[in-house]
């Protein structure tokens, strides 16, 4: 059975629940067609997040590899083009740490696209009736500090192993202790993340259609 690894993280920034690592946690052991999902929570913390993560590759061996963040603010599921190598923490990690204008990889490339077909499954999402959209950025935090090590990690030692990111917004309970701001259900984003993993799964890259000729 192949293996594909979803990961979330713990609780940050003083909140007692994470939803990227909710949302997930129904997945643990279900199947995409020919894989199984395997789930891993990664601490909030600079460095600390990729030890982990990269333990979970070498431990898995999975096919491919989708990140999880919360993105407090926003209204859908985004899924994430690019990864640059900048730490730039506006507030501290779960560690206290907080590194300003610092590389996520010393010497690394300025930035990763991801390998995920993004434009299909923001489409297969958005067919299910889920708001959903790519993003042009993963921020400075550890959401991107993960998913820029990730793929560093993958183009290094497996070039074939397809990986990026995917934020979620608040749930409606964190969104009730703050004014005007979105949130979606737990259920709403599990089974979002299922339609996610399942589009990367069957899509290994988006086609494109331009002036009659694809691409």
């Amino acid at each position: 059975m192949k293996t594909i690894l979803v990961t979330g993280f713990e609780p940050f920034g003083g909140e007692t629940i994470n939803p990227s690592w909710e949302a997930i946690k129904p997945l643990q052991g279900c199947q995409i067609a020919d894989a199984n999902i395997e789930i891993c929570q990664l601490p909030c913390v600079f460095d600390i997040a990729l030890q982990h993560l990269y333990a979970a590759i070498e431990l898995y061996k999975p096919e491919l590899v989708i990140s999880v963040g919360q993105a407090g603010g926003r209204a859908n599921i985004s899924v994430e083009r690019v990864a640059i190598n900048v730490n730039d923490a506006r507030i501290p990690d779960n560690a206290g740490k907080q590194p300003i204008d610092t590389p996520v990889i010393l010497n690394g490339p300025a930035a990763y696209f991801s390998t995920l077909p993004i434009k299909a499954i923001v489409s297969a999402l958005k067919k299910a009736g889920i708001p959903a959209s790519i993003s042009q950025t993963a921020g400075t935090f550890v959401c991107n500090h993960v998913m820029y090590g990730l793929l560093h990690y993958l183009n290094q030692h497996y070039p074939a192993i397809r990986g990026g990111f995917i934020h979620i917004p608040y749930l409606p309970k964190q969104a009730a202790e703050r004014s005007d701001m979105p949130s979606m259900t737990l259920e709403l984003m599990a089974m979002s993340l299922k339609a996610a993993i399942e589009a990367a799964w069957e899509n290994r890259s988006d086609i494109v259609v331009t002036g009659g000729a694809t691409h």
